[in-house]
């Protein structure tokens, strides 16, 4: 296994890809030279001596300056550089790229749920959306009334059932050390019921925080956000609760909805609390239509579909210095074989393109497709400057910790999620992919509020990498997780699907796992395996409210 790896040639920093000790001999420029401190696995050291002021290279591009002079060998920090990033303008279009061959996938197929529009979905899903906080409540009481009944959760969960053994423990005469060293089995937990709708995958839920109280552009992009998941491929139909005073109305859903689909057949079920009035009358009615369009959704069953048909979004979270090394790499070639085979991939988390613009709009298929890529990146970027928080505030804590220092290292490496290809739409959020390809679409770098607007803009599947590890999930489209190495993906191994830790250590190519990766997706969009975040019931839902989120 080697231990530094030179991502680009034209890079002067390298990367440990294990504990290296000081004074240990590693190569850089061309040369062996001594390590002068300990660099930590996933951490970055200088291959050359660095005066203040120096570009810093990665990936190819730069991604930080120097702040005083660094020794060769030297640990790469925070303390030692800052962020910086080249400008970007408009330029020829360089759209060729390293296509795959895809002689074997060609004929292979996904089972999954044909709808009217075309489009094809990995689930069949029923969702009830809030167009206001207000109706949240309301949402509760009618989520507790259909799952336990209808067969979508057990009648105690695993937890309520460790709680109820304490209780007995407890009125036993158990003390308090007794009961904290008590190990409780999961094993006797009730069954759940057989599913009363068995093609009806799950009835969703969508809370939210939003409809009222913000701008009337919060509350347009709100509805346009609940109409991408309303026309969504993975939805069999759905039950809108609204209060009737707010400013996310029902008539701009309808707008939106007819937008994204223009005839538009779903069972749709849309209430408002204040025409009804009584609200035992709304909840009563709400039951009633909504049990009736799940008899409609259940008569649909999975058929063969070609790989063409399906929409993938990419995702990262919880990032480390190996994500932009093996995971996403691994899922950029993934995205290039769908891509090929004119399927569609969207790459979004603006913030964390930062540095590579250049590169993405000069990929972009035509001048007006990279002048709004172009657009979007400097009106968010100068927004988030006016509130004192650029782009180059974008790396978490944790991200910091393993190795991404910077938010054009981190974006150097994010990037590549989005594979080769050539981009052929930019959106911003929440529009709706339309195109087969490479769609970029403006989102904040935040996984959850990213990972929702991806699917409200038709992703039908995630893939998700990570380094440090996160259960993120959503509702309605599988999240398949991918570790970046081996160590998270056998310490998080019940909430991670895949693990790309073999390309680090060097067992495995980025083509391979790419493929390794492709495989896995087909079995979950055809439902024949699920991912760990639906099994667990990871459901997270948070719509951008239009601001400052990076």
């Amino acid at each position: 296994m080697a231990r530094t790896v030179k991502i680009h040639p034209a890079d002067n920093i390298d990367v440990a890809l294990a504990n290296l000790q000081k004074g240990e001999m590693v190569n850089g420029q061309g040369e062996a030279f001594a390590l002068v401190e300990n660099i930590p696995a996933k951490h970055k050291f200088a291959a050359r001596h660095f005066n203040e002021g120096d570009d810093i290279v990665m990936y190819g591009v730069l991604v930080g300056k120097a702040v005083h002079t660094i020794e060769k060998g030297a640990l790469i920090t925070t303390q030692n550089i800052k962020h910086a990033s080249n400008s970007y303008a408009l330029k020829e279009r360089k759209t060729s790229w390293h296509k795959p061959g895809v002689a074997n996938w060609e004929k292979r197929t996904f089972n999954g749920y044909h709808r009217a529009d075309g489009s094809v979905g990995t689930a069949n899903h029923w969702v009830v959306i809030p167009l206001v906080f207000c109706e949240n409540r309301n949402v509760d009481v009618l989520q507790e009334a259909f799952m336990k009944a209808l067969g979508y959760e057990q009648r105690q969960s695993p937890y309520q059932a460790m709680v109820q053994k304490f209780v007995e423990l407890y009125k036993s005469g158990k003390s308090e050390g007794e009961i904290i060293t008590t190990e409780i089995s999961f094993d006797d937990v009730e069954e759940k019921q057989a599913r009363i709708f068995p093609n009806v995958d799950g009835i969703k839920f969508l809370t939210h925080t939003l409809g009222c109280g913000g701008t009337r552009q919060d509350a347009r992009a709100l509805c346009g956000l609940l109409a991408g998941y309303i026309t969504h491929a993975n939805v069999a139909g759905a039950t809108v609760l609204s209060l009737g005073c707010q400013n996310a109305q029902m008539s701009i859903l309808q707008e939106e909805i007819k937008k994204r689909d223009s005839n538009f057949s779903k069972p749709l079920v849309l209430l408002e609390q204040q025409q009804i009035g009584n609200e035992q009358k709304l909840l009563q009615e709400a039951i009633r239509q909504t049990f009736a369009g799940l008899v409609v959704a259940n008569k649909l069953e999975r058929e063969p579909a070609p790989l063409s048909k399906l929409c993938i979004g990419l995702e990262c979270g919880g990032s480390d210095g190996f994500s932009g090394i093996s995971a996403n790499p691994a899922i950029g070639y993934t995205s290039d074989i769908l891509v090929a085979l004119g399927g569609s991939v969207v790459l979004s988390e603006f913030p964390e393109l930062c540095g590579v613009e250049q590169e993405l709009s000069d990929r972009c298929v035509d001048e007006p497709t990279a002048k709004r890529f172009m657009e979007l990146m400097s009106v968010y970027n100068s927004r988030a400057m006016d509130v004192g928080s650029g782009f180059y505030a974008n790396p978490s804590p944790g991200n910091i910790k393993d190795g991404l220092i910077t938010d054009a290292i981190k974006s150097a490496g994010a990037a590549k999620k989005g594979g080769t290809s050539p981009v052929t739409g930019v959106l911003d959020y929440p529009e709706k992919i339309t195109k087969p390809g490479l769609t970029l679409l403006c989102t904040p770098g935040s996984d959850v509020e990213s990972t929702t607007a991806e699917v409200g803009s038709g992703a039908t599947v995630v893939l998700f990498t990570t380094g440090l590890g996160t259960p993120t999930g959503n509702p309605i489209a599988p999240v398949i997780k991918l570790s970046s190495n081996t160590v998270l993906y056998k310490k998080m191994s019940d909430i991670i699907d895949i693990d790309t830790g073999p390309i680090i250590d060097g067992t495995e190519t980025i083509e391979q796992a790419g493929e390794r990766i492709l495989e896995h997706v087909i079995k979950v969009a055809s439902g024949e395996i699920k991912a760990k975040a639906d099994a667990l019931k990871h459901d997270d839902f948070i719509p951008w409210k239009r601001g400052i989120s990076l």
